[in-house]
């Protein structure tokens, strides 16, 4: 891309350019390293200080393709600092904020999430600055934080950016997607869009109101997806049919398909989320929604369900191989093969799980235990090391990477 300059309102009145709310997640830190090798200034807040001391020292806290050298360079080139201090948001000139709507156990958005959030370190906020959000917002949630800010009678901008990148593939696609970037003033988007310009030249201008829908939209969408997937693999699997073998060939040099997803376990900390929050967005009226919610959330019962008829599990030990919410990944929120571990754990005679790349996970066994000490292999994660296990075991795979996997 061609070289851009940074567009700084007060250069002379900030020590950095952009600092980072919750920097050290799977969102912030990839876009903090991002925004350090194109040559800005960085620093990431986060009040987890182990993360934060890993960060500092040029060391990833969880796995991200490619960022390992990526950040060992930033820090050690001054251009990226870690601090648990909410202070270092008074530093510099582009606020990004990373906080996000979660739900709660009822499944209902907090909608005052990211205002608390700011709250925390509103007394650093200064004139000049541009506040981004940056995380999936429950819809009106830019709105709260515009309002929250004029009480504080500061002078600041506001924007809504939201990342639309996939976990792992943070390095390239920060780079290769298409930016949306949604402010209410002229100036606003002008600022939001220099800083975002550092990265991609191709930017998607909104409302704010058309971003935060446009940001669940693309989650829901997805998890729609592959509750179709995961539902006509019911359909074929419960007549005894092979699921891939029809899709493979229904997609054949037939471009209508080609996007038609595998089984397997839909989760990970955003699709349900943001699919429950369209759905209280629309007042509960979002059949759809609510359909995908039972399909892939039902997946882990349908499967112990499906193998109980084949196996007397009461009598075995049953291995899950793979905890993460998905192959390749050591991120474990909100992955069903928990879930799965559950249902198995009052089905069967006991149950091993096993992961190669979670380390947050006391209770997992190397796999060579496992696999010795079950008597049947589930895979509840498809990382890439399953796909050629060796064991005369008998493994359970939804997913469709092993050749040969036991049909359930």
């Amino acid at each position: 891309m061609s070289q851009v300059t940074l567009q700084r309102t007060a250069p002379e009145s900030f020590e950095r350019d952009v600092v980072i709310v919750g920097g050290c997640g799977h969102v912030g830190l990839p876009l903090a390293i991002a925004f350090a090798e194109r040559g800005a200034r960085v620093a990431v807040y986060d009040i987890d200080p182990v993360a934060v001391a890993e960060v500092g020292n040029g060391r990833m806290p969880f796995q991200e393709r490619g960022a390992t050298a990526l950040l060992e360079r930033a820090v050690g080139a001054g251009r990226l600092l870690a601090s648990t201090d909410p202070a270092i948001v008074s530093t510099a000139e582009y606020v990004v904020v990373v906080v996000g709507t979660p739900v709660d156990e009822h499944l209902n958005p907090d909608q005052q999430a990211v205002p608390r959030a700011l709250a925390d370190c509103a007394e650093y906020l200064r004139d000049g600055q541009l506040l981004i959000l940056r995380s999936t917002v429950y819809p009106g949630v830019t709105a709260l934080v515009e309002k929250l800010i004029a009480r504080l009678g500061h002078a600041i901008d506001v924007a809504f950016c939201p990342e639309r990148i996939a976990e792992g593939k943070a390095m390239t696609e920060l780079f290769d997607l298409p930016q949306i970037i949604s402010a209410r003033r002229d100036e606003s988007y002008s600022r939001a869009a220099s800083l975002f310009g550092l990265l991609t030249d191709r930017q998607v201008r909104m409302t704010p109101e058309e971003a935060e829908l446009a940001k669940l939209f693309t989650n829901v969408w997805r998890y729609i997806k592959f509750a179709t997937a995961n539902q006509l693999y019911m359909i074929a699997n419960d007549r005894g049919l092979d699921f891939e073998r029809i899709r493979q060939g229904l997609m054949m040099d037939y471009p209508r398909a080609a996007d038609m997803p595998g089984p397997g376990f839909a989760a990970g900390p955003c699709l349900l989320k943001d699919t429950m929050q369209l759905a209280a967005f629309t007042n509960n009226n979002f059949v759809l929604g609510h359909t995908a919610m039972t399909i892939n959330e039902g997946m882990p019962l349908y499967l112990v369900d499906r193998v109980s008829r084949r196996y007397d599990l009461e009598s075995m030990t049953v291995g899950i191989l793979g905890m993460a919410f998905k192959g390749g990944s050591d991120d474990i929120r909100s992955s069903l093969a928990y879930k799965l571990k559950r249902v198995l754990t009052s089905a069967a005679g006991a149950v091993l799980c096993t992961d190669p790349y979670v380390t947050v996970d006391e209770s997992l066994v190397p796999l060579q235990e496992a696999v010795n000490a079950c008597d049947l292999l589930i895979i509840g994660a498809p990382h890439p090391e399953y796909a050629t296990l060796e064991t005369t075991k008998p493994v359970i795979d939804i997913w469709g990477i092993r050749a040969g996997g036991v049909q359930i």
